[in-house]
């Protein structure tokens, strides 16, 4: 990938600006949730891609450590020219999260992940002071170079923000947007903290949510771009540019090679302009529409 391919986290390391996701994105209709992801993710890689994003709760990090370990055998290829994150899931009595790190890194793998997130704030409710200390302690061993959460809210900051020693450089959550009007408070208190926006379903409204207010924009948009540009630029391209003008980082999937290429190159694309941004802001606030992690809503 080119330099403008990574972006940097408060802390000053770099992250590629794109991952491949490995949950049940349905977006793209690519379902590897509790299933074998070595096909997929061996594919995503043969394509590019070098951002890889699973978790404990999907139940294939064993079948992604496959495909990365059989990606980190070819010839040249070494262990930091990988991005690897997965994410912590509940911790049943007993068990800390360097228990779960380890155990998580024995099914990937590898040594260290590139970024180790809390799934979700839910089974840590009341607690997240004591659980983000345990993965401050772990980022401090070197088990996770960079630490983070997901699907976390404002109120769930409140509960543990102010007590930090390191504060999460990420925040994943779905966002596209029929989400943006909900997501804008959200994303002020990232910015306040200089956490770094992760994007998952963000191509929802070209699949689960058609129909919408959206679906006469995007072509236009897309007609431009490709005029300009002399390529056939895509309408999933227009929503990852749309992404980059709110400073988030996506992560998607496909088991379609060509679709995983063309989104790849979408670096390459001119930014959208202000007016085109702020046409696709006004017609996803018409709608709301939340595909996933419901406890958002709450």
């Amino acid at each position: 990938m080119s330099s403008k391919a990574f972006r940097t986290l408060s802390n000053g390391n770099k992250i590629p600006w794109i991952g491949f996701g490995t949950a049940d994105l349905v977006d793209t209709g690519t379902a590897l949730y509790g299933r074998s992801a070595d096909q997929s993710v061996s594919a995503a890689l043969e394509a590019g891609f070098i951002y890889i994003d699973c978790a404990e709760m999907y139940g294939n990090e064993a079948s992604v450590g496959q495909a990365i370990k059989k990606f980190l055998s070819s010839p040249g290829i070494s262990r930091d020219s990988l991005f690897v994150t997965t994410k912590l899931d509940s911790l049943p009595s007993g068990k800390t999260v360097q228990d779960s790190i380890k155990e998580s890194l024995r099914k990937l793998q590898v040594d260290y992940l590139d970024l180790y997130l809390i799934h979700t704030p839910v089974p840590h409710q009341g607690r997240l002071k004591e659980v983000w200390k345990q993965m401050e302690e772990v980022y401090r061993e070197g088990l996770a170079k960079n630490i983070g959460v997901s699907n976390f809210r404002l109120k769930d900051f409140a509960e543990f923000i102010d007590s930090v020693e390191v504060v999460p450089v990420v925040n994943q959550i779905e966002f596209n947007p029929y989400l943006l009007k909900a997501t804008e408070p959200l994303l002020a208190l990232h910015k306040k903290y200089n956490i770094l926006t992760m994007s998952y379903g963000g191509l929802v409204p070209l699949s689960r949510k058609t129909g919408g207010p959206l679906d006469d924009i995007i072509p236009t948009i897309r007609e431009r771009l490709s005029k300009d540009t002399g390529k056939q630029v895509s309408d999933g391209q227009v929503l990852l540019k749309w992404l980059n003008a709110h400073d988030a980082l996506p992560i998607t999937t496909s088991n379609k090679k060509d679709r995983l290429v063309n989104l790849l190159e979408t670096p390459d694309l001119p930014d959208l302009t202000a007016e085109e941004v702020e046409e696709l802001d006004e017609a996803g606030k018409k709608i709301h529409h939340r595909n996933y992690m419901q406890h958002m809503e709450r």
